[in-house]
């Protein structure tokens, strides 16, 4: 049986010199890691702008503060379950350039992510990374009028 479902999720673009704000994702037995943007799901009547001002001190520690609205994403992809079904998951992203204000870089404790860093931007793309990283690049990059840049490929990218 196939079951839909949409994840609404925002996530920061956060620069300091040429270094990026990363987190790195971790399944939920552990099992695999890779890194992506701070950011996560919108909870429900949460605004994405707070969501993702939430999500970067869950992950990383820092208070920040969001400059500009870079654009959405959206995506879908077939994800088996354990229990043998599959949901074909509708995956709406929200892009924000923002900045640290305030706090101390830490790792979040009990959550999605174990690990925050700073990485040069001239080793991200040797990262084993979420197409998340790459799109947010991109629409940082671009700064695209409609707030949208065509497919990223996802060759050697993990589609989280």
């Amino acid at each position: 049986m196939i079951t839909q479902r949409l994840r609404v999720a925002a996530y920061a673009v956060c620069l300091r010199d040429e270094d990026l704000l990363l987190a790195r994702w971790v399944s939920p037995d552990g099992a695999r890691r890779h890194w992506t943007l701070p950011g996560g799901g919108v909870e429900h009547a949460e605004d994405p702008f707070d969501a993702v001002v939430r999500e970067v001190t869950e992950e990383t520690g820092y208070e920040a503060q969001v400059e500009q609205l870079l654009g959405v994403n959206s995506r879908t992809r077939n994800v088996e379950r354990t229990d043998r079904d599959v949901v074909e998951l509708h995956m709406l992203a929200i892009f924000y350039r923002a900045r640290i204000v305030a706090g101390e870089l830490r790792s979040e404790t009990r959550g999605t992510t174990d690990l925050a860093q700073w990485t040069p931007m001239a080793q991200v793309s040797t990262l084993e990374r979420s197409v998340v990283v790459d799109i947010g690049l991109e629409l940082h990059r671009s700064a695209p009028l409609t707030g949208h840049v065509e497919t990223i490929q996802t060759t050697g990218l993990l589609r989280h």
